[in-house]
């Protein structure tokens, strides 16, 4: 036990911008463009499947999210709020943020209704800035229980088992009911506002050694490098920047080329082995029958990537998928 004598003193918190923060945020957003570069070629149906969208590619989308909720922590430290002359920058960047999150949710409302964004990474920062300030000044030990406990929180509650309550609309940005709604980015506090209090805890262990270690005056003397530098310290506008682009750009590659001859394949093959055992068939009988039915339609001209049948083609594909499950000796 300490005497207040004995008690160490905090390290004052650095002040000063370090472009080595800028430059793990500019890769952060690097990568962050990759993944939605994926998404969109998917989405446009010009890759065979939405990669984005497999294990692989959750995970990795979870992973880039994580490190910049983790820096969203780091970067409070940085600045601080309410030390002196620092409260108008923070408010001001709460602002933009807050700004910026409402019209991503007002755009999705217009350009995919049936998935807007209600409660995506924007809207994330902005609450996790706030909720965060009590852990700049908190027990280290205390920030460590809180980020730990929100981290679970999902799988505490699911173990608990979640009130129907946690799932009404207007609590699932919370992230503790068991609805997953439809939207086309989904960052509730629990678990990934854990991401930010651990990010202010590294942060406050971190930053003091850092300011003061070789890695801390690095500024990068590359092109690639003071690229990403010069993204990271302008990371929202990028964010706001890139889909759109990639979007645009990639638009008038699907009008062009069309989509790929084997876009929606492996979707289709999931979904009807899926309603092939649902029906009674055995697992071998409709992976055989699945991979029947789409060479039959290929051959027949009935496949198209974005699927859709008349009423005669409906029949056709029906009759098709009858003989392919029974050849495939499902009955």
């Amino acid at each position: 036990m300490h005497t207040p004598s004995s008690t160490p003193t905090p390290t004052p918190t650095p002040i000063r911008r370090l472009a080595v923060v800028d430059l793990a945020r500019g890769v952060a957003l690097l990568a962050m463009a990759l993944y939605h570069l994926t998404w969109d070629l998917g989405f446009l149906r010009l890759t065979p499947e939405n990669l984005a969208l497999t294990p692989v590619g959750r995970a990795a989308a979870h992973g880039i999210a994580g490190s910049f909720l983790v820096l969203v922590g780091i970067s409070l430290v940085l600045a601080r709020p309410g030390r002196a002359g620092r409260w108008r920058p923070y408010l001001l960047r709460l602002a933009r943020i807050a700004a910026a999150a409402g019209a991503i949710s007002l755009a999705t409302v217009f350009l995919f209704p049936d998935s807007w964004i209600f409660f995506g990474i924007l809207h994330c920062i902005a609450v996790a800035s706030v909720l965060a300030l009590p852990a700049l000044v908190a027990p280290l030990p205390l920030v460590g229980l809180a980020a730990a406990l929100v981290l679970a929180g999902p799988h505490l509650a699911a173990l608990a088992g979640s009130p129907a309550l946690l799932d009404a609309p207007g609590l699932l940005f919370l992230g503790l009911g068991a609805t997953i709604p439809t939207t086309n980015d989904y960052v509730p506090l629990f678990p990934w506002f854990g991401f930010v209090l651990a990010g202010v805890g590294l942060g406050r262990v971190a930053l003091p050694r850092l300011v003061a270690s070789a890695i801390g005056t690095i500024a990068p003397r590359g092109r690639a490098g003071r690229l990403a530098t010069a993204a990271g310290r302008h990371s929202l506008a990028v964010y706001l920047i890139h889909q759109p682009v990639l979007l645009g750009l990639l638009y008038g590659v699907a009008a062009l080329a069309g989509p790929h001859p084997r876009a929606g394949e492996a979707q289709f093959r999931r979904e009807y082995r899926a309603n092939c055992a649902e029906a009674g068939g055995g697992e071998a009988a409709c992976r055989v029958a699945a991979r029947c039915v789409v060479e039959r339609l290929r051959a027949d001209g009935l496949w198209r990537a974005g699927g859709g049948f008349s009423a005669q083609e409906q029949g056709r594909a029906i009759a098709l998928s009858r003989t392919c499950f029974r050849e495939a000796g499902g009955g």
